[in-house]
C-alpha cells in the first residue's frame, strides 16, 4: 500500500493538466466579474435612457 501511495505521489503526468484548468477556471472568473460590471452599468445606461424618452413623451407640460 505504501508503494502505490509513494508512486501516486511522485507521478506527475497530470500536474499540467490540472494547472491548466486552474488557469482556465481563473480566466472564467475573470471574465464573469467583468461581465456583471459591464451589465451593471448598461442597464444603468438603459433605463437612464428610457426615463429620458418617457420625459419627452410626456411634453413638458405633463
Amino acid at each position: 500500500m505504501k508503494r502505490i501511495l509513494k508512486a501516486l505521489l511522485k507521478d506527475q503526468a497530470g500536474t499540467s493538466a490540472i494547472e491548466m484548468g486552474l488557469i482556465c477556471a481563473l480566466i472564467v472568473l475573470a471574465m464573469l466579474t467583468a461581465l456583471q460590471n459591464f451589465a451593471a452599468g448598461s442597464m444603468s445606461m438603459w433605463n437612464n435612457v428610457s426615463s429620458k424618452s418617457a420625459d419627452a413623451m410626456n411634453g413638458p407640460g405633463a
